[in-house]
C-alpha cells in the first residue's frame, strides 16, 4: 500500500474562526463540503470538522486520515496484516474512503483521490 500523506483531524466549535486561523497558518485556501450534518474544511494537512455533538463524538474516534494511492489496495493490505475494516470503501467528496481498526485499537480513515463514479 502506498501511503501518500496524513491529515490531522480537528473538531471545532467555530468553523469560520478555525478556517481563518488555519488558512493563515498554511497560506492555503480551505476546500469545504458537508456530510451527514457535519461541515468540513480541508486546509493544508488539517481537516476541520464542526457539527452536532452526536456526529463529532463518532468522528473523534478516528485518529487521522491517511492518503493512499488506492482504497481497494489499502483494504487488502490492512486485512492481510490483521486490521479490521469497519466501513467502506465508499465514495466521498475527497475520494474513496474506508475506516479501519488496527490491532492496537487505533482507528484510521484511509482515503484515495479516485474520481466519483
Amino acid at each position: 500500500m502506498d501511503i501518500l500523506g496524513t491529515t490531522l483531524r480537528i473538531c471545532v466549535d467555530d468553523l469560520e474562526a478555525a478556517v481563518a486561523f488555519y488558512e493563515g497558518l498554511t497560506a492555503s485556501s480551505a476546500q469545504r463540503y458537508e456530510r451527514g450534518g457535519v461541515s468540513t474544511a480541508a486546509v493544508g494537512c488539517f481537516l476541520l470538522m464542526s457539527g452536532p455533538e452526536s456526529e463529532l463524538e463518532i468522528l473523534r474516534k478516528v485518529t487521522a486520515t491517511i492518503a493512499v494511492k488506492d482504497a481497494g489496495e489499502a483494504h487488502e493490505s490492512l486485512t492481510r496484516v490483521g486490521a479490521r475494516v469497519l466501513a467502506g470503501p465508499v465514495q466521498t467528496p475527497g475520494g474513496r474512503s474506508l475506516i479501519a481498526l488496527h490491532p492496537d485499537g487505533s482507528v484510521f480513515e484511509y482515503v484515495d483521490r479516485s474520481p466519483a463514479g
